[in-house]
């Protein structure tokens, strides 16, 4: 019976690890690892042994791993979509009430008298300097309506707000959970130009960096508040520190601490506390415990974010192949081309693409022979070749 071993980078939750069976064991030495869980520490400068199958981030983020590099030796990196949503979505609440209605700057007010005997009577008079605005009516601005975006929306419908959602490649499952009360725009300058609050929740990418930047912030009404729980650099920050300085934005939320925003007037940073939940530790864990046994145990994938979805679900037959190769034609030609001269049925099959990269399970009647592991290995185009039964 084959035993699968796995290696923590970080503290990974106990109850996820729980999903793990008998099948499973936890190693300190990573170069004995088929899988690696990790959540922020980074993997760019590692060398990945030739054991290393896949790799499963705790987590939405990946840009603690070396996607390309991974791909091209054929390790598979998963993440844990929305496992966190619900955490990051009250983060995001808690960050517009508190540049609405003052509320850090009240506590410290009251931190720093509170020797004062008379602070009751005080804080009467002084409550005022706090006074701020409510929710209920205020236009939200919502861009990417993802796991995240989507639990906002419909959040902060049933508070009373008038939401504005932008997202030109919503998902179908997305889109089955948003509210009907959404306005649905088609250009994001229309949550620029209206929205009292705007909130960011896209991945961060080329064409996403610095997406909220000068001009962006020149579209926005006067007086607005920008919530960041996504990644700092979705934003340019010294522009948004410069338009508070100006008037023009109001308050700056976000939960990437850094010496361009930490302590600056009107801006309100949290020390990376989005997904720092106990209920979102363990459901990331969960997700990537679930994700690493299935492609283990039956070389399928879901939710990753190197290789392509792929499920040829548990293999009923003699033996399964996973090949990971460029994604390029006449490829399937090669596979079946090996499996035909070595006398090889394929019961089976499942092929995917992402970008470059291609993956293909081949169920097959009987155990794979070395002479078509081999066969498979020499194709044109191939990274690896694993024999998953």
């Amino acid at each position: 019976m084959t035993t699968y071993k796995f290696h923590c980078l970080n503290n990974i939750s106990r109850i996820g690890l729980k999903r793990f069976n008998g099948l499973y064991e936890q190693v300190d030495n990573i170069e004995e690892a088929d899988g690696i869980l990790v959540r922020s520490a980074s993997m760019h400068e590692m060398e990945f042994s030739d054991n290393l199958l896949c790799i499963a981030r705790a987590g939405a983020g990946v840009n603690n791993i070396p996607l390309d590099r991974c791909a091209e030796k054929g390790i598979v990196v998963f993440n844990s979509p929305g496992a966190n949503a619900n955490g990051v979505k009250e983060l995001v609440f808690a960050g517009m009430l508190l540049a609405s209605r003052d509320i850090a700057e009240g506590i410290e007010w009251v931190r720093s008298h509170s020797d004062d005997a008379d602070i009751a009577k005080h804080a009467e008079k002084e409550k005022k300097q706090f006074a701020g605005v409510e929710l209920q009516g205020k236009k939200l601005g919502i861009i990417g309506l993802g796991a995240i975006g989507v639990r906002v929306a419909n959040a902060a419908v049933n508070l009373g707000m008038d939401v504005y959602g932008y997202d030109p490649y919503v998902s179908v499952d997305s889109a089955w959970h948003l509210s009907r009360k959404i306005n649905h725009v088609l250009n994001v300058e229309d949550i620029y130009e209206s929205c009292d609050y705007i909130t960011i929740h896209v991945p961060l990418l080329d064409s996403t960096r610095h997406m909220i930047g000068e001009k962006a912030i020149e579209k926005m009404k006067k007086g607005v508040v920008i919530i960041n729980m996504a990644r700092d650099l979705l934003v340019d920050e010294e522009a948004v520190v410069r338009a508070i300085e100006e008037g023009k934005v109001r308050r700056y939320v976000s939960d990437f601490p850094n010496p361009t925003v930490a302590g600056k007037p009107g801006c309100i940073t949290t020390p990376h506390l989005g997904a720092s939940t106990e209920e979102s530790e363990i459901n990331c864990a969960k997700m990537a415990v679930d994700e690493m046994r299935d492609f283990l145990e039956n070389g399928n994938i879901r939710n990753s974010v190197n290789y392509p979805n792929c499920d040829l679900g548990i293999c009923k037959t003699g033996g399964r192949i996973a090949v990971f190769h460029a994604n390029k034609a006449n490829m399937i030609t090669q596979f079946t081309r090996v499996m035909g001269d070595a006398g090889v049925n394929i019961s089976g099959m499942a092929n995917q693409s992402r970008g470059e990269y291609a993956y293909t399970l081949l169920d097959i009647d009987n155990a794979a022979s070395q002479e078509v592991i081999d066969g498979l290995r020499e194709a044109t185009g191939v990274y690896r070749v694993r024999v998953v039964k």
